[in-house]
């Protein structure tokens, strides 16, 4: 691959892992400073979930059929860069909702087309893909400083830099090289578009459970996403989007371990260690403070790596062996629908309306904090509960071997 197109494909992936983390982590600060109650907070996180289960299904349909993937990435960046200015611009829960989300069906099929545009590029895909992709996590990372220091996290101004990043990332995508439609004149189902004709895969007993135990996990996962920002600020963590960002860096330092742990664990204890860590995570949230137990904060946003990596990434590596060839990519399709959609899409909304329960308001009902100790609590029963179900009934397999469909 050329140095130039290099260049190109890592500044591509660098403003799109920024644009979403420019708001996504802030913005629950931003909805409580402005009156949102926790329901209302898990509704609009909830946009991204759902697009993520709709998009797979623009993106197979229109995109992989009639137009290069780099057009639609600009297109869909252009008019995203629109909706999210729009969404800063709105005060009402249900005004913010509905546009929001339409930024979230903008921004989410864009995650599968720089993935596209940059694998068409490569020659050896194993070794060139993770320089790029690299960047993407070093995007998100530079979004959470940049916002973090600058000290607007309950502001409307990250949405509006999100904003600019995205028509920028719009416009620069027209220069990427040609990505021709991959599926042009080929038909295929929504049932495949979805990955569902993988559901066959679920007579076996330990698949099904690594499904399930993968959507449950996804539950608890949204309480970070959507509210630890906030408690952060609650709890008087100054630059807490930039301190944050360590949780990306540990994801990185991890996913290079992960071929050390994986050969010494297998699957079983490498998916149960990121599922307790989860549990020891909100524990320490429970338990810290901003003064002399704040460790409990930084040891709690350090071990997303384990979180993730040893969970989320050990499950997708044995979705791609246990699967037939054939359907391998459905598969994955098939995984994702079932975590960062589905899974989510009930996590946010669950997590709003714990927050709501136990919200503290003063005598004008106006919402002056949080029961956090509580809400902590919670998440972090429901994914023991996942531990022991895990425990139980997954088997773990030294070599693990194609199912047969």
């Amino acid at each position: 691959m050329k140095t130039s197109i290099q260049v190109q494909l890592s500044i591509m992936m660098f403003l799109q892992f920024f644009i979403w983390g420019s708001w996504y982590v802030t913005m629950g600060t931003y909805l409580n400073e402005i009156g949102f109650n926790g329901s209302a907070i898990g509704e609009a996180y909830s946009t991204m979930a759902l697009a993520a289960i709709i998009s797979p299904l623009f993106v197979g349909m229109i995109a992989d059929k009639f137009f290069g993937a780099e057009k639609v990435l600009g297109f869909m960046h252009l008019l995203g860069g629109i909706f999210i200015y729009w969404t800063s611009l709105q005060t009402d829960p249900a005004s913010l909702y509905w546009i929001l989300l339409l930024h979230a069906l903008c921004y989410m099929p864009t995650l599968a087309l720089v993935n596209a545009v940059a694998f068409y590029q490569m020659k050896n895909p194993e070794k060139e893909f993770p320089i790029i992709r690299v960047l993407g996590t070093t995007g998100w990372i530079f979004a959470g400083l940049l916002i973090g220091f600058m000290k607007i996290e309950p502001t409307k101004v990250p949405f509006l830099i999100a904003s600019v990043a995205s028509v920028l990332l719009g416009l620069f995508a027209f220069t990427l090289p040609y990505t021709p439609p991959k599926s042009k004149g080929q038909k295929t189902s929504i049932i495949e578009l979805l990955g569902l004709n993988s559901f066959k895969l679920m007579k076996d007993p330990s698949f099904a459970i690594l499904i399930v135990s993968s959507f449950l996990i996804s539950i608890p996962l949204s309480f970070y996403f959507s509210f630890a920002n906030l408690y952060f600020n609650e709890s008087g963590m100054e630059y807490a989007a930039s301190k944050m960002i360590l949780g990306q860096a540990s994801e990185v330092l991890f996913l290079l371990l992960m071929p050390f742990f994986f050969k010494r664990l297998g699957v079983k204890k490498m998916m149960l260690v990121g599922m307790m860590a989860w549990v020891i995570r909100y524990l320490l949230f429970a338990y810290g403070n901003n003064e002399e137990l704040v460790f409990l904060f930084y040891a709690g946003i350090i071990i997303h790596g384990i979180c993730y990596d040893f969970f989320f990434v050990t499950g997708q590596i044995y979705v791609d062996k246990k699967a037939p060839e054939s359907i391998r990519s459905n598969a994955q399709g098939f995984i994702t629908l079932v975590t960062y959609g589905v899974g989510m899409f009930v996590g946010t909304l669950l997590a709003g309306k714990v927050a709501q329960a136990y919200e503290t308001k003063i005598a004008s009902g106006e919402i002056v904090g949080h029961e956090w100790f509580t809400i902590w609590l919670i998440p972090a029963a429901l994914a023991f509960v996942v531990c022991i179900l895990f425990v139980l009934f997954f088997n773990d397999e030294k070599e693990i071997k194609p199912l047969s469909v």
